[in-house]
């Protein structure tokens, strides 16, 4: 078990510090990704919530912090005034592109696997998240 914890330390901090360079956080990309996959539209915080892959995340700060940094836009949804929807601006997809250009240098850390293995490590990793 302890294999899973060093291999997700390391990951996890190699993303980390790619992150760290764009002044944002994990969940704050995980946002960005959600939202870049609505765009042009909006999407209501449920959604983002619902998607969002930390599910522990304060989300209502989170999107604050973004919209602070003009990265998203907030308003009220027209349909039911309860509701926030929330839209990626120019600047968010802009800097998304670039984290696209540097997480695909981050695919040096499964360089050392080859077609086949790179396949077997995908079903073995649905595999774990499956439960089996």
């Amino acid at each position: 078990m302890s294999i899973f914890f060093y291999t997700n330390h390391y990951i996890n901090n190699r993303f980390q510090e790619l992150f760290k360079r764009f002044k944002i956080t994990q969940q704050q990309f995980n946002i960005l990704r959600i939202l870049r996959g609505h765009h042009p539209s909006s999407a209501n915080v449920g959604i983002v919530k619902e998607r969002m892959l930390d599910k522990s995340s304060d989300v209502t700060r989170l999107i604050e912090r973004l919209r602070t940094k003009k990265l998203l836009q907030r308003k009220v949804c027209k349909k039911d005034r309860r509701k926030i929807d929330v839209k990626i601006t120019e600047e968010g997809l802009a800097l998304l592109s670039e984290i696209d250009v540097q997480e695909q240098k981050m695919d040096i850390l499964l360089s050392g696997l080859n077609s086949e293995e790179m396949i077997q490590l995908n079903s073995l990793l649905d595999k774990v998240r499956e439960g089996n």
